[in-house]
């Protein structure tokens, strides 16, 4: 399978609901052992939420990594000097091969890991590299058997398109349950807290759950198909059809129940 495809203005014309789980998380993260901290973003994306980072930690040496060039270029912008006298810098990685190579005082992802095939094996060598006392924190969707994702398999796995996309959209194994990363980061010697929050997502416009996907769970899709652009949009219309069914406008506007898993462990001092 191709790797996806990333179009950074997609993605962030959703930019406040998909920032808000961040915060969420940076809430529970404790006070980190480094005066100034050294922290990385791993899938760093277009480097919004990784400059909210830099308000949390004003002092903290912050590098975010990426291996999406489209994503990357956008964080040109967050680049630099911090006002609180920190640096925010980024730079090419892949989550599922990089080995921290310095001390880390928090090592964080967004809305990542559910792309990292094995994330849970890379644990052990990230959590070597945090300093006594660091933490591990990261965030990512947890509602693949939701309808927004079943629908997208369902239709790719039909007669019509399963030759070129049945294997296409992200797997049903690609996110754990919540025991899961508690028992693995437990026995590794952290202190886990790990819970779930389904968020209910007031979305506008026309069309806007498929709006949503085609920045994210959609990518794979749009990536294969991209040398067929009638094809693309035949799927497309096919997938838009059932979105409408399954998520009804309102007199408000369409409700996207969404839920996120969320994982703090703190490493022993």
């Amino acid at each position: 399978m191709k790797t996806p495809t990333w179009d950074p203005a997609q993605y962030l014309r959703h930019a406040g609901h998909r920032a808000r789980p961040f915060t969420d998380l940076l809430a529970r993260v404790p006070d980190l052992p480094g005066d100034p901290p050294r922290i990385a973003d791993l899938g760093c994306g277009p480097g919004n939420v990784t400059a909210v980072l830099a308000a949390r930690w004003p002092a903290a040496r912050i590098t975010g990594y990426d291996n999406s060039p489209e994503m990357l270029a956008r964080t040109e912008p967050y680049a630099g000097p911090t006002a609180g006298g920190g640096r925010l810098d980024f730079a090419h990685a892949d989550a599922a091969a990089w080995t921290p190579e310095e001390t880390y005082d928090l090592i964080v992802s967004n809305a990542a890991l559910h792309w990292v095939e094995g994330h849970l094996d890379a644990f052990p060598r990230w959590l070597a590299g945090l300093a006594p006392g660091g933490t591990l924190a990261f965030q990512v969707p947890d509602n693949i058997d939701a309808p927004l994702h079943a629908l997208m398999r369902e239709l790719a796995a039909g007669a019509r398109w399963r030759s070129r996309l049945g294997e296409v959209p992200r797997r049903q194994d690609s996110v754990h349950p919540p025991a899961v990363y508690l028992d693995h980061l437990a026995r590794l010697g952290c202190e886990p807290d790990v819970w779930q929050t389904t968020y209910q997502h007031v979305l506008a416009g026309e069309d806007p759950v498929l709006d949503w996907v085609k920045g994210t769970g959609l990518r794979p899709v749009l990536t294969a198909l991209a040398d067929d652009p009638e094809a693309r949009d035949a799927f497309v219309a096919e997938y838009r059809a059932l979105l409408r069914a399954a998520y009804p406008t309102t007199p408000y506007g369409t409700v996207l129940p969404f839920r996120r898993l969320f994982a703090v462990a703190r490493k022993e001092g």
